[in-house]
């Protein structure tokens, strides 16, 4: 495992502007206006590709009665690891996952067997009351958002639903430049549910993975308390492993919540649930993205994707209307107009991360062309304006 040199991701945010930790919120983020755009970004990609996928986004309460996480088994299994308290005498808990809160609006109204797979996502703020001691960055926090989803399918539907599942996980990772690999986590000591229906599951799932021509190891006893699941890991660029996404088959919060959907009989059926979680905690992956590429975002990603550098204050009012164009074309673009030599301006935007630099003098402008140099010191020459945008905008498409 090669780990020496590497900038741990508090370091990089730091030096990049991206976030900071403060004793007032210990196990939060602050995220600076950089980091944010990341986080955005990284948000809005997700959104749209499950969009595309017939995924339906929901919003639930932070702040909620604690009798919906002890009706859902949650509060008998996780009650150390939320926070609960006393509001005019009643139990409130900050929600510490999204799955209970999916249940109540999937059965806030008469589902019939042709609605299903019902695909309901959300990117709830959720809370975990973790120790002081082993709260570590954003790799261990308190508050946290997870690209959660919960699928409500018939029994029917399980085979083809987890598939497509599993290909859109591989799709995402291709994107970020990972290669998933696949873990059947199987029933755990303290489980809900008989173990028959949890055999059931299990094969479900084994199925599913097989179908989908992946190879996969098996984690004994290592599944959610509700069911089993596929984990689903990387390694990053300095060899270490991480786990991430996670697709959970769940027979048991369904029937606990009391949801149900009219088969063709006109008889209730309780469905089954799949929980999915792409990047798991999006401030998690962030951390594990900061270090696996060393600050060294994809074009797609970075904050700043680009910094339009003036030579001397002559080519100024130019070169602001070429970044002014870069913007509109939404790009994100910065404009050093700093007295500073050009030499100082490219060493900061490469100190940055910045993935291009544009450089504009009297040559560029009389020919209405950029200077185009990388943050890895190629230089890519002369390029006429339009030819220049259609790369990044090509660039943005691709994810490169």
């Amino acid at each position: 495992m090669k780990t020496s040199g590497i900038k741990d991701h508090r370091q990089i945010g730091q030096e990049l502007d991206l976030f900071s930790f403060h004793e007032y919120a210990p196990g939060a983020i602050f995220w600076h206006p950089k980091g944010w755009i990341i986080y955005r970004t990284l948000q809005e990609f997700l959104r749209n590709t499950t969009l595309l996928e017939g995924y339906l986004e929901i919003s639930t309460p932070v702040l909620i009665k604690t009798g919906i996480f002890k009706k859902s088994g949650h509060l008998e299994h996780f009650r150390e690891n939320m926070f609960n308290f006393q509001i005019e005498d009643q139990a409130y808990s900050l929600k510490p996952m999204n799955c209970p809160e999916s249940a109540i609006v999937y059965g806030s109204q008469i589902r019939s067997y042709i609605d299903l797979p019902i695909k309901l996502s959300e990117y709830g703020i959720l809370h975990r009351n973790e120790l002081t001691g082993v709260l570590g960055g954003a790799f261990r926090v308190r508050q946290f958002t997870i690209d959660d989803a919960h699928l409500f399918v018939r029994p029917d539907q399980i085979g083809k639903e987890i598939s497509k599942l599993l290909r859109l996980v591989i799709e995402v990772y291709k994107s970020l430049g990972f290669k998933p690999r696949f873990y059947l986590a199987t029933r755990p000591d303290k489980a809900m549910g008989d173990v028959k229906t949890w055999k059931e599951a299990e094969k479900d799932l084994e199925i599913a993975l097989k179908n989908a021509k992946v190879n996969f190891g098996i984690k004994h006893k290592d599944g959610a308390f509700y069911g089993p699941k596929i984990d689903i890991h990387i390694k990053d660029s300095h060899g270490r492993d991480w786990q991430l996404a996670t697709i959970q088959l769940d027979f048991q919060i369904p029937q606990k919540m009391e949801i149900f959907y009219v088969d063709k009989d006109g008889k209730k059926k309780q469905p089954v649930m799949i929980h999915c979680g792409i990047t798991g905690s999006i401030e998690r992956f962030i951390g594990i993205l900061l270090e696996h590429t060393q600050g060294n975002l994809p074009f797609w990603l970075s904050p700043v994707q680009i910094s339009i550098l003036p030579i001397t204050e002559r080519q100024n009012r130019e070169a602001r209307k070429i970044y002014e164009k870069l913007l509109k074309s939404g790009i994100r673009a910065e404009f050093d107009n700093r007295g500073k030599t050009l030499q100082s301006k490219i060493r900061d935007a490469t100190l940055q991360k910045v993935p291009y630099m544009g450089i504009i003098g009297d040559k560029e402008i009389g020919s209405e062309s950029i200077s185009v140099r990388t943050r890895e010191g190629k230089d890519l020459g002369l390029i006429k304006i339009p030819e220049f945008l259609k790369k990044l905008k090509e660039e943005i498409d691709k994810k490169i």
